[in-house]
């Protein structure tokens, strides 16, 4: 299986994610005809080679007219890829981005990704830059993509459409919630809110110690010297020895016999909302012939010591079995994805060289309860639609 490794050695930004496909092996001439099937025109880019701390990295600088800085809704910037004659492989993983950092800016400005209107990030080259990712991973053959702990800035300040923010920016960071980070002391805008969601969009997680064969191997630039660091994205694209992915969980198990019923559910959400990876109870027969539940929980370690306690506070046992045990996982990533019936999140799942995309069913209940529609209908319509991509 073909995968891209992503080194944030500097950070990410969009336009050293598409400098860095290039050093690797994707001409630019080919990049920038795949660009030109989009419906916007007068961008154009420049790529010259740089040397970073000695060593030699390709730059690419996304050159707009000025109207690529208009302001657009996500129902703006997915008319335009949607009108585009890209693959629909492209669209959907561009669209999928977008929808990130929608998600994202909406969260950070209390209001919904219909609603938030993009400022930098709904400009032409950041449209070119997550679309070109996504052209990138198709051209190259990518079949996955991995990375590094994302590398982000810390105790400096930027100018924005919003005024003085703070590095990272509150989009950046909250696009990268849940997924691995590295604070430094760099009082610089390392990683972009276009480069999180370049990540977030397309990777599969950080890449564990599972051995690889190196291809080919590129260095993109950012524009900035960084005297502490290179200012540098490597990009791996290399051959990965399994499809599958393999992780270490903390399972813990409990039998319980004198509670009541009714606390289980409530155990069950408690332990889901505090970052179990799953729980679940399983009916047995206990000493004496007494009726009992055998709840387990799968925790990460950074969550075991918390899990422990909240089944201690919340329920009679007074001892717990803990073992650790691997896991042989399908590839999966988020999408985002723009139906008849709304936005949702879905799941994409890799099997074999070939994607699975279903909708997640909480999504699919939010929708049936805003619209008044029944469940099965919207479970229906959604599926055949997801079908079709």
């Amino acid at each position: 299986m073909r995968i891209a490794y992503l080194d944030t050695i500097g950070g990410i930004a969009g336009d050293m994610t598409l400098a860095a496909f290039v050093s690797a092996g994707l001409p630019l001439d080919e990049l920038v005809a795949e660009l030109h099937k989009l419906p916007i025109h007068g961008f154009e880019l420049i790529g010259k080679h740089v040397t970073r701390n000695g060593i030699v990295a390709m730059n690419i600088d996304v050159q707009t007219p000025s109207e690529g800085q208009r302001r657009r809704h996500l129902a703006d910037v997915h008319a335009i890829i949607d009108g585009s004659t890209l693959s629909d492989s492209v669209k959907s993983r561009s669209k999928s981005m977008f929808g990130i950092l929608a998600e994202a800016e909406a969260k950070v400005h209390n209001t919904t990704p219909e609603k938030i209107h993009f400022h930098e990030v709904g400009a032409i080259d950041a449209i070119v830059d997550i679309v070109g990712a996504a052209i990138c991973v198709e051209r190259l053959s990518i079949a996955q993509v991995f990375s590094s702990p994302i590398k982000i800035g810390g105790g400096g300040l930027i100018n924005a459409e919003h005024g003085v923010l703070p590095i990272p920016t509150p989009a950046t960071l909250e696009i990268l919630r849940g997924y691995p980070v590295v604070f430094t002391s760099l009082p610089y805008e390392l990683t972009t809110p276009t480069g999180a969601a370049i990540v977030k969009g397309l990777s599969s997680g950080v890449l564990e110690n599972d051995p690889i064969k190196a291809l080919e191997i590129g260095y993109g630039a950012g524009t900035r010297e960084i005297p502490e660091l290179p200012n540098l994205l490597r990009i791996v694209i290399a051959e990965a020895a399994s499809s599958q992915e393999t992780d270490e969980v903390h399972l813990i198990e409990t039998n319980i016999d004198d509670m009541s019923p009714q606390l289980y559910p409530y155990l069950i959400e408690k332990l889901l909302a505090s970052g179990a990876k799953d729980a679940y109870l399983t009916p047995v027969i206990m000493k004496k012939g007494r009726p009992g539940v055998l709840l387990s929980v799968m925790a990460g370690p950074e969550n075991l010591d918390g899990l422990v306690d909240l089944i201690h506070a919340q329920t009679s046992t007074i001892g717990l079995r803990i073992q650790r045990v691997g896991r042989r996982k399908l590839p999966r990533r988020e999408l985002t994805v723009d139906t008849s019936l709304g936005i949702l999140k879905a799941k994409v799942v890799l099997r074999d060289g070939k994607e699975r995309i279903t909708a997640e069913f909480e999504e699919c209940r939010r929708i049936a309860e805003e619209r008044g529609l029944p469940l099965l209908e919207v479970l229906q319509t959604v599926e055949r639609e997801l079908s079709l991509r």
